[in-house]
């Protein structure tokens, strides 16, 4: 099965350079060796869902450790 998620970090910034907690979840979730899409409001990530589910848990540390006040996460299967 494959996965789709889609997460925020917050506390949310204005214009410029990313918060370091966004930036952190990111390049935790690029070092799982997952498909990233960065946005201004999120990151969604794709790939199989072993690796998706074990990747979460980085992101998750590496966001609150870097400042993350809150993180919102939406995970759903993806057809095919």
């Amino acid at each position: 099965m494959r996965l789709v998620a889609e997460f925020t970090t917050e506390p949310f910034h204005g214009e410029g350079e990313p918060p370091a907690h966004a930036l952190a979840a990111l390049q935790a979730a690029e070092a799982a060796g997952l498909d990233c899409e960065f946005g201004p409001l999120g990151t969604t990530v794709r790939g199989d869902a072993d690796e998706v589910v074990r990747a979460l848990a980085d992101v998750l540390r590496a966001a609150l450790a870097r400042g993350a006040s809150r993180v919102t996460l939406q995970v759903e299967p993806v057809d095919g």
